[in-house]
């Protein structure tokens, strides 16, 4: 397993030598791992200069961090109603919902090409956002957690006069933080790096996110390789920070939900 790791981590060790590397250091073999000399100017690009990628990540967090929060929220309702709200049909309805996932996302470009421009919010964030706040995964993996809550906790609350809203927001969320902090960590992990519907989605350059600025290294001539290397490792901070923030939380809401008897 460790050595599994060292495999899967060179990748990211190579990214960081290079985005302090120079041009003509890049290709060398055998692989410099660490640079003798420190370039420092591909970062302070990064952040300063005409083509600034400051925009892009506030771009991808207004995109990351309202999509996440949908989608953790709006995942959380479908799965109370999916696992405490009898009615008929349910399961079938579960199911046929899942199934949908079986349909490739870029069956579904044209269609939502065609509907965002009648919508009128082709070409904004908004066909970014509202897309990512349904997510089939979220509600399969709240559901998950929720069919493991007992029953008695939400039925004794029902004998104590609380409604599906009310145990949903008193007792519901509070015991799902850890399914909860896990889906917001693999959600805005998604939207931050979703290259492929922002390209399809986003044209004008103002509205750019990390994964679509990073085509500014690309040159007509050549690439940019150093550029690249320090804009793709300072867009990784971000994730880990959310990674680092759901991790707390995660541990936080197991210490907290056991049930008294």
């Amino acid at each position: 397993m460790a050595a599994f790791a060292i495999i899967m981590v060179l990748p990211f060790i190579w990214m960081i030598s290079t985005s302090f590397k120079t041009p003509a250091a890049v290709f060398e073999y055998p692989i410099q791992w660490i640079p003798t000399h420190l370039v420092w100017e591909h970062h302070i690009k990064v952040w300063t200069g005409t083509n600034s990628f400051v925009p892009y990540y506030l771009n991808s967090l207004k995109v990351a961090l309202i999509s996440m929060t949908g989608a953790t929220l709006l995942s959380a309702l479908a799965a109370y109603g999916f696992t405490k709200v009898e009615f008929k049909g349910r399961d079938s309805l579960f199911m046929l919902y899942l199934a949908m996932m079986m349909i490739p996302p870029q069956v579904l470009f044209v269609p939502k090409f065609i509907m965002f421009k009648w919508m009128g919010i082709f070409n904004t964030h908004w066909a970014l956002i509202l897309p990512g706040m349904i997510t089939i995964f979220g509600v399969f993996m709240m559901r998950q957690f929720f069919i493991s809550i007992p029953k008695d906790i939400s039925e004794s609350a029902f004998i104590d006069g609380a409604g599906h809203f009310k145990i949903f927001t008193r007792i519901m969320l509070p015991l799902s933080k850890p399914a909860l902090a896990t889906l917001a960590v693999i959600d805005f992990s998604w939207h931050w790096n979703d290259f492929e519907n922002a390209l399809v989605f986003i044209i004008k350059r103002e509205l750019y996110t990390v994964p679509l600025g990073l085509q500014n290294f690309i040159l007509e001539f050549n690439v940019d390789y150093n550029g690249m290397m320090a804009a793709a490792a300072a867009g990784i901070l971000p994730m880990l920070v959310v990674f680092l923030i759901g991790q707390r939380f995660i541990i936080e809401g197991l210490s907290s939900t056991a049930v008294k008897g």
